[in-house]
């Protein structure tokens, strides 16, 4: 299938999206698709897909105009796209998933679908049990089972949006093995977008590079990264150091902790984070990493041990009082976990404040919104909503709902789907945090990021977590042993 967008145009306000994009796509090729945050990568995908109309320009497939009002009808069309956040329906099992969108008829066929998901799998060596619940599924499984969905769905063009943000090294390379198995062998079409260079370089055949809702130039693949960089913004940019600073007092002081549940469970873990560290943690998705963070924000409670916070026992306390006493915590779901699809940034910031009144400042509201948005340079307006915003400028906007003074911070994957310049741009908002005395806990599938930025860091395995490192005296190596269990 060849697919056509011309002169491709999406507004949102006073932001052009995407302004006048047009692109030619061939079977069985490979496309990297670049760009900064908010250079219009993701609308253009989700136009492609069905997920939204554009506003002008036309899409062709083999020459025939085609026009998209849902995902199922661009599947209907053969186009389909796993999004950077899976949409599926954790509290259903694996074959109820992929039944949706499937099978309309009022008795649905188990049996069948069992079939297909057993040969879909097989073809491609993933590993899914039909009867597991989605929850309990790492992100790299959850991604594996939206593909098989579109291909089964008869997908012949495939839209893979950063796909390789939180899943293990042994998924990454399935996921590619059955890209490159897709594209040569089955002639399909599929677009990677993606902010890793070394990932375009290895799987891409061409890419093509937007900035600013427009198209700024194109390459064959491989080329020299400094080129791919310098269309994407401009120039290269300068990339930030973490600076030196002289930690303070304990902050959180963990104690023979065990929380978690039937599915995982953390247990033993001791810590000790002090005023003005950033401590990191690595580990594959759903080693324990993340039950450790909920369990120091009040999400989950502990089953054993003991949390402290400046010395005060906290370990029973609720979501709601570690924040009034200046915990903060920024999930790596973004729209699911710290922001409100279709509420604007003022209401946000409204409910943001730790005080309420029993009326509403809007007007004040929407000038300190707008000094904020300045502040933190973010692409968007006081009454746009939170999920018209592009990835890296939602993860700006969770930096500006958070209030001064924070005693810890604890953060998901804080530069997932982020690109260079914006990820400089979380890192030096982070020391600015450090630098008010602020401990910082966060857990990152980058073991160089997690290297690069933290003074010490401990590595998850099976809800265990191993000795302590300083960062400077440790290696992307060693932490890949400590990561498979071996001490």
């Amino acid at each position: 299938m060849r697919v056509e967008l011309q002169d491709i145009r999406k507004h949102f306000g006073l932001v052009k999206a995407n302004d006048g994009i047009n692109l030619v796509l061939e079977e069985g090729v490979i496309y990297g698709l670049l760009g900064e945050n908010g250079a219009g990568k993701s609308t253009l995908m989700k136009i492609l897909s069905g997920y939204q109309p554009p506003d002008s320009g036309q899409i062709l497939l083999d020459g025939q105009e085609a026009k998209f009002n849902s995902p199922a009808n661009a599947l209907a069309g053969g186009v389909g796209m796993v999004y950077q956040d899976p949409l599926d329906m954790p509290p259903f099992r694996v074959i109820d998933n992929y039944l949706l969108g499937r099978d309309r008829r009022l008795r649905l066929s188990y049996k069948t679908a069992a079939a297909e998901l057993t040969e879909i799998t097989g073809r491609y060596d993933f590993e899914l049990d039909l009867n597991a619940y989605v929850d309990m599924l790492s992100m790299g499984e959850r991604q594996q089972l939206e593909l098989v969905r579109l291909l089964a769905g008869g997908a012949r063009l495939l839209i893979l949006d950063e796909p390789t943000t939180g899943i293990s090294a042994e998924q990454k390379e399935t996921l590619f093995d059955s890209m490159r198995r897709l594209a040569h062998e089955e002639s399909k079409t599929l677009i990677l977008v993606s902010h890793k260079l070394d990932e375009v370089q290895e799987l891409c055949n061409h890419a093509f590079v937007l900035r600013r809702g427009k198209l700024v130039g194109q390459s064959e693949i491989p080329c020299p990264n400094e080129k791919l960089v310098e269309m994407m913004f401009g120039q290269v940019p300068a990339r930030s150091k973490r600076p030196s600073f002289d930690v303070g007092q304990p902050v959180l002081e963990i104690e023979d902790l065990v929380a978690g549940d039937y599915n995982l469970t953390i247990q033993d873990i001791n810590l000790k984070i002090q005023a003005g560290e950033i401590f990191g943690l690595a580990g594959l998705e759903g080693s324990g990493q993340r039950r450790l963070i909920q369990a120091c924000t009040g999400l989950i409670r502990p089953s054993g041990g003991q949390i402290k916070l400046t010395g005060q026992d906290v370990t029973a306390w609720s979501y709601h009082k570690m924040q009034s006493a200046g915990v903060a915590y920024l999930a790596a779901d973004r729209l699911e976990g710290g922001l409100v699809a279709g509420l604007t940034l003022t209401e946000h910031l409204v409910l943001a404040e730790p005080e309420h009144s029993f009326l509403v400042d809007w007007d004040g509201a929407q000038r300190e919104m707008e000094n904020r948005i300045k502040h933190y340079q973010i692409v968007g307006r006081p009454n746009s909503t939170a999920d018209e915003l592009s990835g890296g400028n939602q993860q700006r906007l969770l930096f500006a709902l958070l209030n001064s003074p924070l005693k810890l911070l604890l953060l998901e994957h804080p530069t997932r789907g982020l690109d260079v310049r914006s990820t400089n741009y979380t890192w030096d908002l982070l020391y600015q945090r450090r630098e008010q005395g602020t401990a910082i806990l966060f857990m990152s599938a980058d073991l160089d990021e997690i290297i690069e930025r933290s003074d010490r860091i401990a590595v998850f395995s099976g809800g265990k977590m191993s000795r302590i490192v300083a960062a400077k005296d440790t290696s992307v190596d060693e932490l890949g042993h400590l990561i498979g269990g071996q001490a």
